[in-house]
């Protein structure tokens, strides 16, 4: 089986609200709700693919010293394994806003579980709800 690896971070907001993205229409689990980030390139860190990640999709800056590693998601979907670490960022520069037709919404921790998200995410959300 095929073993994609990804990252994703949970930006937390002055009011500790996490950012979630929605997978736009023409991409695999459309309308599903995730943490930003994407694939690690060949040679790449997780927290650099993050640092690119966020500029491409985001607009943002942040640095690979605000990126705290928080959990991972092991999850085998029908014809490939996702590897995902999860890092919790608290600082970055520039108001997040959506480049590749996402849309973006700020939750608070409490509510996660009412987006529709892939199931490789669901486990990380009591991660959140105990650092926040």
């Amino acid at each position: 089986m095929k073993l994609v690896f990804v990252s994703a971070v949970a930006l937390i907001d002055v009011e500790g609200r996490v950012l979630l993205a929605q997978r736009p229409e023409g991409k695999s689990m459309a309308g599903l709700w995730e943490f930003p980030g994407g694939k690690v390139e060949p040679g790449e860190t997780p927290e650099a693919a993050l640092v690119r990640e966020l500029h491409e999709e985001l607009g943002i800056e942040t640095w690979n010293s605000c990126l705290a590693p928080l959990t991972f998601a092991s999850h085998s979907y029908d014809d490939f394994h996702l590897m995902m670490p999860l890092f919790a960022c608290r600082k970055w520069n520039g108001i997040p806003h959506p480049r590749e037709g996402q849309v973006l919404k700020w939750v608070k921790v409490s509510e996660l579980r009412d987006y529709p998200m892939p199931p490789a995410d669901i486990p990380l959300i009591p991660m959140l709800r105990d650092l926040l």
